[in-house]
């Protein structure tokens, strides 16, 4: 058995979790929060068999992607001003953040 921990975008969460339960895969799905620009995140864990882990580790991959986004930095007092300060700009967002780790007992009550 492994857990598999998997951070990704708000904008991916509902895609993803059609796949799983098309796929029989059970998950909890928990909010977070984080990353650079300090956006909503769905963090799903999933304890599956080990001849699993790749199929899940696919449907991740295919329904969460990356996306350009523009942002504004954030401006501080101490910082010198220069002429791109407070400008937005294009940032790369999305896509998922994977821990797969092994599991010594697993139960369901």
């Amino acid at each position: 058995m492994k857990l598999v921990i998997a951070i990704v975008q708000d904008k991916d969460a509902n895609r993803l979790r059609s796949e799983f339960v098309k796929a029989g895969i059970g998950a909890t799905r928990l909010s977070t929060t984080g990353g650079f620009l300090k956006s909503g995140n769905t963090t799903y864990m999933i304890g599956i068999e080990d001849k699993r882990v790749q199929e899940v580790l696919d449907l991740i991959h295919e329904t969460s992607r990356t996306r350009q986004q523009f942002m504004t930095p954030p401006v501080s007092i101490d910082a010198q001003m220069d002429s791109t300060s407070g400008y937005p700009v294009e940032v790369e967002v999305g896509g998922a953040t994977v821990f797969v780790l092994p599991i010594e007992q697993f139960h369901q009550f």
